[in-house]
């Protein structure tokens, strides 16, 4: 059986800050790098595919050096990566249903997706240059 404590019933506790790891701080060009990172993906615009290259190699030249630009970076590729062919497949279904005139009602929802992609990549920046983590599910 479950004990409930009756002085507390109904309050809402305070929530948890998940407090930094213990360690060394994060330098001011780890945060850039690590924000260069996730903006990244804004290659994308201009050639298609090397947003996740751009993160790789960030990840490369970084890999021995700081483990805060190494996972930011292999977590903006993969995100980059899982992303685009999520977008390719989207925007090919789009193409082909256009076809038959049921494409032309998917285009503005795969505009919105196209744009979240670089919404959530601006938001993971940020977060980055401040030093704070990640917490995706």
């Amino acid at each position: 059986m479950m004990e409930h404590d009756s002085a507390n019933y109904g309050l809402q506790r305070e929530a948890v800050r998940y407090a930094r790891p213990v360690g060394r701080e994060v330098s001011r060009d780890e945060r850039a790098w690590a924000a260069l990172a996730h903006l990244s993906v804004f290659l994308n615009l201009i050639t298609g595919f090397l947003g996740p290259v751009a993160a790789l190699g960030i990840w490369l030249a970084h890999r021995g050096r700081s483990p805060v630009v190494v996972r930011h970076a292999l977590r903006s590729a993969a995100y980059q990566a899982v992303w685009l062919a999520a977008l390719a497949a989207g925007w090919a279904v789009t193409g082909i249903l256009m076809v038959v005139l049921v494409g032309f009602l998917l285009v503005p929802v795969m505009v919105l997706a196209s744009l979240g992609l670089f919404v959530h990549a601006g938001i993971n920046a940020y977060r980055a240059y401040r030093g704070e983590g990640l917490d995706w599910p």
